[in-house]
Order: structure tokens, then C-alpha cells, then sequence
């Protein structure tokens, strides 16, 4: 098992965050089997001052996450159908947060298919509400502390690899903010 990310590597300006989080692996261990798979596209969140940002309005029921204790997962319901999972960033007291776009399969492939009812592999995990069913990360994952525990970030293996930006897609204001990464040429990108 390879070294789950501490907080202090959480606790760091959201964009900073987003890209270092490229190339390490999301686990969730659960009573049906342990699936696993590469962070390979991310986007940033910042606090008030960011219109795209949940913490834009302040510290509301949903959003009032944001400003905990870095590490924490931050999961909602969204278009009336997906989960999205996200990672809060920054200092505590400061909102960001960092959104999980995309990830390569690694382990637990065939219960990644059994729960999208998906056989095609590119298609379990390429995109942020894929992802969540692929991983079964629901609103029971909210608040949970990434830094400990069976739902966490390890550290990747050592690879080599260039770092795309542009600009966050999905949303309605602060699209020109460059804050979403990819690992470029990487197949299960949500978006290029």
C-alpha cells in the first residue's frame, strides 16, 4: 500500500492542489471489493471571490464544507442525478476545493462495470458523475477524512508526464479561469 496523502498536502492554494493531485490514486475499500484509479483531470475552487464556486454565496448548508479541515471530502447531488466528488483545499478557515474529473482504472475493474453497467473501459471513469458510480461515492461520503480510513488518496507511482490547462467547463460563471488540469494524452480526460 503505497502512502495516503497527509493533510498538510491538502493544505495548499486550491490550484496548486488540483495539479498536484495528477498522477495519485483515489481508493474506496468497500464490503463489495476495493477499486482504485489514477486522478488524471482536476479543476479548482476557490472561496468568495470565485463566482463558479459553491462558497461564492458564503458559508450555506451545502457549501460550509469548504472552509474544514483540508482533506475532507466534499460530495453533492447535482442535476438532480449525479453525485460529484471534490476535496476541500487551502488553509482551514479558507474555502477551496478541488473537483475529481477524471481517473484511470486500476483495480476493481470489473466491479467499476458492474455498477455503470458499462463493459468499455474508457467509459467507467472519464468524467466527474462516472466516476462517483464507477468509485460508489454517494452523500454518505461527505465529510469524510481522506487522510485516514478506507475512502482516501495514496500516493502515485513516479511517472513522468506533462501537465495540460484550461479552462473549467460544466458551469455557468468563471469559465475563463484556467484552473482545470489534465495529464496530457491521457485517454479517460473528460474533456480535451
Amino acid at each position: 500500500m503505497k502512502r495516503t496523502l497527509l493533510e498538510s498536502f491538502y493544505s495548499n492554494d486550491p490550484k496548486e492542489v488540483a495539479k498536484n493531485l495528477l498522477g495519485k490514486v483515489l481508493v474506496n475499500e468497500t464490503e463489495e471489493g476495493i477499486v482504485k484509479g489514477i486522478i488524471v483531470e482536476t479543476e479548482a475552487y476557490y472561496g468568495e471571490k470565485d463566482p463558479a464556486s459553491h462558497a461564492y454565496k458564503g458559508k450555506t448548508k451545502r457549501a460550509k464544507i469548504m472552509w474544514e479541515k483540508p482533506g475532507t471530502s466534499y460530495v453533492y447531488f447535482t442535476y438532480g442525478k449525479h453525485y460529484l466528488f471534490n476535496v476541500v483545499a487551502d488553509k482551514e478557515g479558507k474555502a477551496g476545493a478541488v473537483l475529481i474529473r477524471a481517473v484511470e482504472p486500476l483495480e476493481g475493474i470489473s466491479l467499476m462495470q458492474k455498477r455503470r453497467g458499462k463493459k468499455e473501459i474508457k467509459e467507467l471513469t472519464n468524467g466527474p458523475a462516472k466516476l462517483t458510480q464507477s468509485f460508489k461515492i454517494d452523500i454518505n461520503k461527505n465529510g469524510v477524512d481522506l487522510t485516514k480510513g478506507n475512502f482516501r488518496i495514496e500516493e502515485g507511482e513516479e511517472r513522468d508526464f506533462n501537465i495540460v490547462c484550461r479552462t473549467r467547463i460544466g458551469i455557468k460563471r468563471g469559465k475563463e479561469k484556467t484552473l482545470r488540469f489534465y495529464i496530457q494524452n491521457n485517454k479517460f480526460v473528460s474533456k480535451k
